[in-house]
């Protein structure tokens, strides 16, 4: 959901990158030239009328030269703007990047409902409408209704469209799939805002993501009744670049709200007063609705995707079980929030990987994809999974995914899940404790947070899933667990498990949970905790996000959840940690360890509390064998 660049900006952005060779097979995308889109394209504007009478606005780049046959329709659908208003107005290029410059593809960007220059009312993840009739209306309808007006109106088309969209355009990308237009062939949903509570830009887990939401609706207001075009609007000033103490000075969620006048955004408010997973949520998870898809599907992710990388993985698992015959393909590689689109890909945080991963997937991925799909180019098809191994830092190929065949069809692979249990003396061991009487404890408190990153920094660094943490382990109130240094690589493919035996004196609780790398003596990273993926759990859901329950303190209970896929190898010489804290802020707003309604939690309902972790409590890798 971040607030994603328009792309007249980001394709000022874009680097022209040479052909890389992917899989063996021989490159299919031009280097792109130096030109700009008003030498390449004609401009048109135009109000496209929905079923209802409400008008979108809509900017169509046509080729200047109509190649034999027609030119293919690339559509994107978004809430952050077209960019470029007026005819005169030209972006530097058009298209998902500037791979597609020198080649004849007609480009249409939409404001969707009631965003800038589109008729209507916009409504936060706008639920789909089950068998609609007459005038009622959808994201899914208001696509069907353009690709019809477009394919029957804008000259030089070859009658074939395809749909791209990376965060919140990626939605619109995904309700394109529902009752999909006969038009529509291909559709490359990029980090998806697929599930706003399950994973993605609201709550992880029940624990609301704090930093991120409020940088992005500080700067997200409402549009009023009246189309308008994208206003200057004055950056918001933390007043600090010290986003740790500007949170933790700002209250609680409610007091934030009435300091910074987001108590007015009702966009900002949603997430407040619906703090389970309710009716509102349920609505909006719009995979649920997934079934007959008919257009040819590339789903992109990024293993470092600090917003969306629970959506990616969710939609291509439900595409398999809810609609199997849709040829669907997955790609993952190693990138925070939209990166594959603007950057060479070479590195992340502390990551480096060897190679410009960014490029490789824009020249032998994607334009692959539409390519092959919508002007019959003779490419080999994008394989059903792609995904970049980060620490062996190379592609891989498969057939399904996950690996362990769970929830798919056709044969398992060879995964074993190993647990990996904290054991005495903070080790981390294969081996099952012989008691699990003993535990581990350190005291939580809410006014000392456990920081997100060992530095200054404004809220949510993108690439802090790839940040050393290893400041984290010097604290009193994070538990760490090391393996012994490996003898051989250990590759992990899939999600990790998590399983808590835990006791609190609190009410409530979170438990976040991390898995890192960490590297041996002599490696340039020595002395490095290089984070692998981390995740909190709110403790009041560990029955239900439906409904919450508050523990007995000192009672012991059980926790047990997912942190999302890896693809990922330790390799021989490093060691395996984990670390189990109650706090990670700003990410998360603070838990006050009361049960409460915690938007509107008093200060005084903001306690310490001793945490206990107990022998027998583990996490399960998904290990290659």
């Amino acid at each position: 959901m971040l607030r994603y660049l328009p792309h007249s900006l980001l394709a000022s952005l874009v680097l022209s990158l040479c052909s890389l060779t992917l899989l063996a097979q021989p490159a299919t995308a031009p280097t792109p030239p130096a030109t700009t889109a008003k030498d390449t394209h004609k401009k048109a504007e135009h109000l496209i009328p929905m079923r209802d009478g409400v008008r979108l606005h809509t900017a169509v780049y046509t080729p200047k030269t109509c190649p034999p046959g027609g030119a293919p329709i690339l559509l994107q659908r978004t809430p952050y703007s077209v960019g470029s208003y007026g005819l005169d107005a030209y972006p530097p290029s058009v298209g998902p990047t500037r791979e597609y410059a020198s080649e004849p593809w007609i480009v249409a960007y939409q404001d969707v409902r009631g965003r800038y220059l589109s008729e209507g009312e916009w409504e936060e993840v706008r639920p789909y409408v089950p068998n609609k009739t007459g005038t009622q209306t959808d994201e899914s309808s208001d696509t069907w209704d353009t690709v019809d007006w477009l394919v029957k109106q804008v000259p030089c088309n070859n009658g074939k469209v395809g749909m791209w969209g990376i965060s919140y355009p990626g939605f619109y990308a995904l309700a394109a799939l529902i009752d999909a237009h006969p038009a529509l062939k291909a559709v490359s949903p990029q980090a998806p805002v697929t599930d706003y509570y399950l994973g993605d830009d609201s709550y992880h887990n029940g624990a609301f993501l704090l930093a991120h939401n409020f940088s992005f609706y500080v700067e997200f207001p409402p549009r009023g009744p009246k189309p308008r075009r994208p206003e200057r609007d004055a950056p918001f000033d933390y007043g600090t670049r010290d986003g740790y103490r500007f949170y933790l000075e700002a209250g609680s969620l409610m007091d934030m709200s009435r300091k910074y006048g987001l108590d007015k955004n009702p966009y900002w408010m949603q997430n407040h007063e619906h703090t389970t997973y309710d009716a509102f949520w349920k609505a909006r998870s719009i995979w649920r609705h997934f079934r007959n898809v008919t257009p040819d599907v590339l789903v992109v992710g990024g293993w470092y995707d600090a917003e969306d990388l629970a959506g990616p993985l969710r939609v291509f698992r439900t595409l398999r079980e809810q609609s199997p015959q849709t040829r669907a393909s997955l790609v993952m590689g190693p990138w925070t929030h939209g990166a594959w689109a603007r950057s060479d890909g070479t590195r992340t945080g502390q990551m480096e990987f060897g190679q410009p991963t960014g490029a490789h997937y824009r020249t032998q991925i994607e334009h692959r994809f539409f390519s092959r799909t919508l002007r019959g180019a003779d490419v080999p098809a994008v394989p059903p999974v792609t995904i970049f191994e980060t620490g062996a830092n190379r592609w891989r190929t498969f057939d399904t995914w996950p690996l362990d065949g769970s929830g798919q069809k056709g044969p398992a692979l060879p995964i074993r899940r190993q647990a990996y249990y904290l054991g005495q003396g903070r080790a981390l061991a294969t081996n099952a404790p012989a008691s699990t009487d003993g535990a581990d404890e350190y005291v939580s408190d809410p006014a000392n947070p456990v920081p997100l990153v060992g530095e200054p920094a404004i809220g949510m660094p993108r690439d802090y899933m790839a940040s050393d943490q290893a400041f984290a382990a010097k604290r009193p109130d994070v538990l760490v667990y090391r393996s012994p240094v490996l003898t051989e690589d250990v590759t992990v493919l899939g999600p990790i498990g998590v399983d808590l035996r835990v006791a609190t004196t609190g009410t409530d609780s979170d438990f976040v949970v991390k898995v890192l790398d960490e590297a041996g003596e002599g490696d340039p990273q020595a002395g490095k905790q290089i984070l692998v993926r981390g995740e909190p759990f709110r403790g009041k859901f560990r029955k239900s996000f439906e409904a919450p329950e508050p523990f007995v303190p000192g009672q012991p209970d059980h926790i047990r959840f997912d942190l999302p896929d890896v693809a990922h190898t330790f390799r021989k010489g490093h060691r395996i940690v984990v670390h189990v804290q109650g706090s990670w802020f700003p990410l998360v707003d603070r838990n006050p360890q009361t049960f409460t309604d915690i938007p509107t939690a008093k200060p005084e309902q903001f306690v310490k509390a001793t945490h206990r972790v107990y022998r027998g409590s583990h996490v399960t890798l998904p290990v290659v064998r």
